[in-house]
């Protein structure tokens, strides 16, 4: 690999690319963390009515989270984005995809929930009932904070696997940073370069969350039984 400027190189050509890229990296970003709030509030709900639901509210939600689990992104993806579109529901591209990231991601973080809100001691509810909270307070101020602790290191795993799972967004034309990268290729040739590049710049976003994940497990570390 050649790092000096001089026209052909490696080094000339991702500069002369650097706004494709950072616009496929801006996307990437984007579709990711957009993807992960909503499917942590999203999964936040479903997680409690899987363990304190009504239970014909909790069957649908056993069944969401299974069905979701058991399909493949792709398959979701495109069902949003072409699926959609038989029955008159035409969804933008980018949205298409981020609706079935989070759609995946929200039965994961579903999941976790409900393990970790069941792996809270049964006397924490009990305690919290008899000083007379009431049930949206209890889990509010005693049972979701501890379960959040819980939950923290697959709950940042399932952040990872979104960002991952952007790559597949290229497949119905959003320019995230793998097809940014791969267009870039089709100009160059420099195949090896810049998937190189491309999985550095992935990696930098990935070790970037998993850091945010480690700060947050230190910082309610203290829980302990």
């Amino acid at each position: 690999m050649d790092f000096s400027m001089t026209p052909g190189t490696f080094l000339f050509e991702a500069w002369q690319a650097r706004f494709s890229l950072l616009n496929g990296l801006a996307a990437t970003i984007s579709s990711s963390a957009v993807t992960i709030v909503l499917a942590t509030t999203l999964g936040i709900l479903v997680g409690v009515t899987l363990a304190y639901g009504w239970w014909p509210l909790r069957l649908l939600a056993r069944l969401y989270v299974d069905f979701m689990r058991g399909i493949p992104v792709l398959v979701l993806i495109l069902f949003t984005y072409y699926g959609l579109a038989l029955f008159g529901i035409n969804v933008p591209a980018f949205w298409a995809g981020v609706i079935a990231l989070s759609a995946f991601a929200t039965a994961h973080v579903a999941e976790n929930l409900r393990g970790a809100v069941q792996s809270v001691p049964a006397g924490q509810m009990e305690a919290a009932k008899a000083i007379g909270l009431r049930f949206d307070q209890r889990l509010l101020y005693v049972i979701i904070p501890q379960a959040f602790r819980r939950m923290l290191p697959p709950w940042v795993n399932t952040g990872l696997e979104v960002v991952k799972g952007t790559t597949l967004l290229s497949v119905i034309g959003v320019v995230e940073l793998l097809l940014a990268s791969q267009q870039v290729m089709a100009r160059n040739y420099m195949i090896i370069d810049f998937y190189l590049l491309a999985g550095a710049m992935y990696l930098a976003v990935n070790f970037a969350l998993a850091q945010l994940g480690g700060m947050l497990e230190r910082r309610f570390s203290y829980l302990r039984y």
